[in-house]
């Protein structure tokens, strides 16, 4: 496969020069290590914590509190970008559209539909994240299924526009990333290196997973022009690590140690912490293997239990939102690996949880995802809520 990348030498080398350092279906059906780079700080608009020195391990159990519901009457949301002044967008994976959501009062404002996008199945408009340099590029970078691959596009977005009309045409940063009914990947996330950390899927062909050529069921690390990122493990590529089925959770713990979460088939789905290089076993292994050259899970769950979307660090465990599984997990952490077992709140009571991002201490965002035509919306799906957690 051909991957098309825009070039961009100058910013590239701009961008070396600072790395110098270094489904389960989303219904859990059969139709359907160490760390990352390591630099100094946490860019602006990262999806990381701020860097902070080492803390205990974190108590066994925790515990989560429903502080309120931020939002409601969201149509089929997907990612979630907390704006750096106040301020939530959104993504739309069916209608196409990004709102930006008051926090405060709930009011939701459109910013505009992304032209381009083709929603069916699984594939639609996925995740989005911020520029590292939001404050004065004022980028807003999004995943999406074509009419033909996946792909990654930046927009500039305007709020001093009339609603509607705010997002500027999409720059298409990175293409060609295999496209499918089932299994498009769609988590975006900008790294505590300013890179862009893209989880895809391996859209129903087991075989690109471990083929190192192909985009499909990787984790792929990309300069913000698009560019396979400084110090990548293979030479000129943007594969970061591959053999997975289809990666939906990208978060980075207080060291700045990637972790993500994939749905598995039939048996185990996972969360991995994820080593440079490292090959996660899909389709040979699912879940935990015997077989030395696969990096095997951090924890594992029944995809009925799971079917995992996105995952966040707070309080010393990484959060997982569960699709089928109707619940919130907490894993918590000693390094890499879990120094308890996981703990599921909320089972039930919100229906399919889809996203859940960082707002700051111990709260979190979490995103409902009952209109997404799997689930059984009730009045005011799809809703954010406002969590406590520890």
């Amino acid at each position: 496969m051909i991957v098309q990348r825009r070039a961009v030498p100058a910013v590239l080398a701009a961008a070396a020069l600072l790395l110098t350092a270094g489904c389960s279906s989303d219904d859990g059906g059969t139709s359907g290590a160490d760390g990352s780079a390591s630099p100094s700080r946490t860019a602006p608009g990262s999806s990381a914590p701020p860097r902070q020195a080492a803390g205990k391990t974190p108590p066994a159990r925790g515990s989560v509190t429903v502080v309120r519901t931020v939002a409601e009457g969201l149509e089929s949301p997907w990612g979630l970008a907390p704006l750096p002044g106040g301020g939530l967008l959104v993504s739309s994976r069916d209608e196409g559209t990004i709102v930006r959501v008051d926090e405060k009062t709930g009011k939701k404002t459109e910013l505009g539909e992304v032209p381009g996008v083709s929603a069916a199945g699984e594939g639609g408009l996925l995740g989005i994240a911020l520029s590292p340099d939001f404050a004065s590029d004022r980028m807003v970078y999004a995943y999406f299924t074509s009419a033909g691959d996946n792909r990654v596009v930046r927009m500039l977005y305007d709020d001093g526009k009339p609603a509607g009309r705010q997002l500027g045409a999409p720059d298409t940063v990175f293409r060609g990333i295999p496209k499918g009914f089932i299994h498009n990947g769609g988590r975006i996330a900008f790294g505590p290196d300013k890179m862009l950390y893209v989880g895809t899927g391996e859209s129903g062909d087991t075989g690109l997973s471990q083929d190192r050529d192909s985009t499909g069921g990787k984790i792929l690390r990309l300069t913000p022009e698009g560019e396979p990122a400084p110090g990548n493990p293979f030479s000129g590529s943007p594969v970061y690590s591959y053999g997975h089925r289809n990666v939906q959770g990208l978060a980075w713990d207080a060291r700045q140690r990637l972790f993500a979460s994939e749905f598995g088939q039939d048996t185990w789905d996972e969360l991995n912490a994820i080593k440079p290089g490292g090959n996660y076993g899909w389709p040979e292994a699912e879940g935990k293997s015997d077989d030395s050259g696969f990096q095997n899970p951090v924890d594992q769950w029944s995809t009925a239990e799971a079917s995992p979307s996105g995952i966040a660090y707070a309080e010393g465990s990484v959060w997982m939102a569960g699709l089928r599984g109707k619940r919130l997990w907490r894993i918590p952490l000693n390094g890499t690996a879990a120094s308890a077992e996981p703990q599921a709140f909320l089972e039930g009571e919100y229906g399919r949880l889809r996203t859940v991002v960082p707002a700051g201490g111990d709260r979190l965002w979490l995103v409902t995802s009952n209109t997404d035509g799997r689930g059984a919306p009730k009045g005011g799906d799809d809703r954010i809520l406002e969590v406590r957690v520890k």
